[in-house]
């Protein structure tokens, strides 16, 4: 375990910018999983499109894409773009009906990934109490609040 030094005093950090601090962690940690997920073949909306058809029966691709539909801006068509790369690549599969169902080649890179997933998650968070990370995401929900902005995520 490496050595973590705060950048400012607390002093100092009371007038930082949250804007600022606050995109700083969200492309850190996007990028981090993002990273991750490269190493297992797939980009991160392919993730939560397999994520999304877990179940054996799967699911309709219509209810998939509304429900990624603007997840970190990302839009109807390149999620079709992502859908049929995944189906190209036998992870994959889509009856007449648009019904999307994962492949056994599927199901087990999106296990293997959710195990790296877990791991990537303690790396994220370590040194970080569930207690303060709870407290972060309320006072950065209250900020947005605040400002009159909308922000949820399922």
């Amino acid at each position: 375990m490496d050595t973590f030094t705060y950048s400012h005093s607390d002093a100092d950090l009371i007038d930082q910018p949250i804007g600022y601090w606050a995109s700083a962690a969200g492309a850190a940690v996007v990028h981090h999983i993002r990273t991750m997920l490269a190493e297992s073949g797939l980009t991160q909306p392919e993730w939560w499109i397999l994520n999304q058809i877990i179940a054996d029966d799967g699911r309709d691709k219509a209810d998939v894409v509304a429900t990624l539909r603007g997840y970190l801006n990302v839009g109807d068509g390149s999620l079709h773009h992502d859908i049929s790369a995944l189906h190209d690549r036998a992870l994959l599969t889509e009856d007449t009906g648009g019904r999307l169902r994962l492949t056994a080649e599927g199901r087990k890179l999106r296990d293997d990934t959710a195990g790296r997933q877990q791991k990537t998650r303690a790396e994220i968070h370590e040194g970080v109490t569930d207690e303060e990370y709870i407290r972060t995401l309320k006072v950065l929900q209250r900020m947005i609040h605040n400002v009159g902005g909308e922000a949820w995520h399922h």
